[in-house]
């Protein structure tokens, strides 16, 4: 829901197409909950932050299990292996993320006051687990994860992270929540199995060999015609209802069919989890590697340049993925300001930088807001009281990690093609009748999904944009820290050749 006063301007003025379930108009406030979190101020109410933080914990929830598998495993035969020969247990990374993202999401909510959920960021604990870790070991590749950390806090508390946000022209603000939907709505469609990679010709493909012939994959499809239908209309915990509905669906059929987990043995078994309550619902969590980290010792062990390269690496994805995301999120929230920021903007990127160092300490990788949280706003979160829910939500799942995995990722995933459907409607504010607009704007939102990234889609648009405006002779108008930041993706996007040049 938007704001409740007046505002104008291109982005301004808009009733979040995300939440038409939403209270429209001002209410008085109802008590202190009401008052902190300015509930009624933002046309919202109790019902819709509950259920919002409760539709982004399942639309979220599969990083739990997720996690551990990209940077742990059960064996140093199923794990990423480090420089020393040693790896994560797939078990205490599971706890140290349930940990992770519930603290920080709850402290998001309290100090942000957004619906914003965080987590360990995929882009960047794959990166650590394929690229970092086969130079320096674990607890050295976690001490850089923290200085990233630093870094970002550093930005944001100086106000540099704001003033870059401000400088960002507003139909590239635009095409960025246009790409985070398109980015969002091709990761529903990989992780259901409707989309696939191809033995050869084309990247992608519809299914298998362009057919759908698994059951996850039409209990993905169910999903999205539920929810799709109850969204279109208008009904009161819609995506919450239609995520019930399919894991129930999906249950239903692996009881009666037995369909298992997806492997190249059964390839039409379920992707991640399976839809099953089974064994014990109550755990404790093994915290044992909160504090195994080595700050410094990845400067001795590959030096100092290559070590900073790894640590811009990680600054640029972390800065710009949070940037882009916070952009979109806030802009279907209906909080955005005509200009795109929103409240509490400060606050809001010193709290994100936090949970990178938070991750680093945790060993659980870098902690940042996940463009999932826009499943929640599409319910109609609105505050941080919805982000306070689902970080409660993550310290249970540390508990009750059999029941977060009972929601299959092809369910989740039906929620993120609506969401991202829905997000795709800022493109009516992009001016596409010049082309000096338009094409920095069309690559920005064609980047995202396609290099499977928010940041290389942001550095695309930036670039284009200064190149493009800068020889059409507006050059003077393009803002001093855009030119920078153009300057900073270039040399991030040839980061492999520099550092190869350097002996890195």
């Amino acid at each position: 829901m938007a704001m409740t006063q007046p505002r104008t301007g291109r982005g301004g003025n808009q009733r979040d197409a995300l939440a038409p379930q939403s209270t429209s108009g001002q209410l008085p406030p109802r008590g202190l909950l009401d008052r902190y979190f300015q509930i009624s101020a933002r046309g919202s109410s109790m019902g819709c932050e509950f259920r919002g933080g409760l539709v982004t914990f399942f639309t979220m929830a599969y990083i739990v299990i997720l996690n551990p598998l990209i940077l742990g495993g059960f064996g140093p035969d199923s794990a990423p292996v480090d420089v020393a020969g040693n790896w994560l247990p797939a078990q205490q990374v599971g706890a140290v993320t349930g940990l992770t993202a519930g603290v920080m999401t709850i402290l998001f909510g309290l100090i942000a006051n957004l619906p914003f959920g965080l987590a360990a960021g995929l882009g960047i604990n794959s990166f650590l687990a394929v690229a970092v870790i086969q130079d320096v070991t674990w607890p050295e590749a976690m001490g850089l994860v923290i200085i990233n950390g630093i870094l970002i806090v550093i930005f944001g508390m100086t106000g540099a992270r704001t003033a870059i946000f401000r400088a960002i022209p507003q139909d590239l603000k635009a095409a960025i929540t246009v790409g985070i939907g398109l980015f969002i709505t091709f990761i529903g469609f990989v992780d259901s199995g409707f989309v696939r990679a191809t033995d050869g010709g084309p990247p992608v493909q519809l299914g298998d060999n362009g057919s759908i012939t698994s059951i996850p994959t039409l209990v993905f499809v169910a999903g999205l015609v539920i929810m799709g239908i109850l969204v279109a209309r208008k009904v009161q915990g819609g995506l919450l209802i239609g995520i019930v509905a399919s894991t129930v669906l999906a249950a239903v059929l692996e009881a009666a069919l037995r369909l298992g987990p997806a492997s190249e043995a059964n390839p039409g078994g379920w992707h991640l989890n399976t839809p099953v309550l089974s064994g014990q619902l109550v755990s404790v969590p093994d915290l044992s590697l909160v504090g195994q980290f080595d700050l410094f010792g990845s400067f001795g062990r590959i030096g100092a340049l290559a070590a900073t390269m790894l640590v811009f690496t990680l600054v640029f994805t972390n800065f710009f993925d949070a940037m882009g995301t916070m952009t979109g999120l806030a802009k279907s929230a209906g909080v955005a300001h005509a200009d795109g920021t929103f409240p509490r903007l400060k606050s809001a990127f010193i709290v994100e930088g936090f949970g990178a160092v938070a991750g680093g300490a945790t060993s659980g990788s870098s902690n940042t807001v996940y463009v999932d949280s826009a499943a929640g706003i599409g319910e109609g979160a609105r505050t941080g009281l919805a982000s306070v829910v689902t970080g409660v939500l993550f310290l249970g799942a540390m508990f009750l990690t059999p029941l977060t995995s009972v929601v299959p990722i092809e369910v989740a995933a039906s929620a993120l093609v609506v969401v991202g459907t829905l997000m795709a409607s800022q493109i009516r504010e992009i001016d596409f009748s010049r082309f000096s607009v338009g094409m920095p704007a069309f690559l920005t939102m064609i980047t995202m999904p396609l290099t499977y990234s928010i940041a290389n889609g942001i550095g695309v648009g930036f670039i284009v944009w200064v190149l493009v405006n800068s020889a059409a002779g507006r050059a003077r108008q393009i803002h001093p820290l855009m030119w920078l930041v153009a300057a900073g993706f270039l040399v991030y996007f040839a980061r492999g050749p520099i550092s190869a040049a350097f002996g890195g």
